[in-house]
């Protein structure tokens, strides 16, 4: 009997890559270890992200992208960079509407094959030290409020990441060595979330 491999689009950004850790400690792969060291079998998360890219970019590089026609599981974590450039929310909306779309149709309409994932607060790292972080805090808030609701209305996985990433934010256990990003420490606990969401649904 030919045993069927799980398939997983990890789409984002810079959080996706697991920038400034090495691959193996971003989520998407330590996502992969736990699943397969459950037993589970997954071949390794085909990627589609890049540092600094705002939803239109992600949304953009998809329609001029050939990926395969569906996928087992889609996760997507974008907007930071929505954020960062003091893009309107609106816009976010739309953009989010579109890739929301997209994960649909790449999870084969499966909605519980979709799971989206809030964004962190940049705010919180040392690199924001001189920065208005109450504002950015706000903006964020404003962002994943948006994106759980449409994530709800499509009936997909939503899970909050930032509530605990907030508490962690300046730990230097739990950042990177460019002062901004998560470490693979903070990346452990996103994989343990995604993980178990997609144990659940197998």
């Amino acid at each position: 009997m030919t045993r069927h491999f799980n398939s997983w689009l990890a789409l984002g950004d810079s959080y996706t890559i697991g920038e400034a850790v090495p691959l193996h400690e971003s989520f998407p792969y330590q996502s992969l270890q736990l699943l397969r060291q459950a037993g589970l079998h997954f071949h390794a998360p085909e990627i589609i992200a890049k540092t600094g890219w705002t939803t239109s970019e992600l949304a953009e590089h998809l329609l001029h992208t050939k990926l395969n026609e569906s996928y087992d599981f889609v996760t997507l974590l974008i907007g930071v960079n929505n954020q960062y450039r003091g893009l309107s929310l609106d816009d976010y909306k739309s953009d989010m509407e579109f890739l929301l779309k997209k994960a649909m149709h790449f999870a084969a309409n499966k909605t519980e094959r979709v799971i989206v994932i809030s964004i962190p607060d940049w705010g919180t790292s040392p690199f924001a030290a001189d920065r208005d972080r109450k504002t950015i805090a706000k903006e964020i808030d404003d962002y994943n409020q948006a994106k759980k609701q449409m994530a709800g209305d499509h009936g997909f996985h939503y899970i909050d990441i930032t509530h605990d990433q907030r508490s962690t934010g300046d730990n230097p256990e739990f950042v990177a060595s460019d002062k901004l990003h998560p470490s693979g420490k903070e990346y452990a606990k996103w994989a343990i979330n995604v993980a178990d969401k997609m144990m659940e649904v197998l």
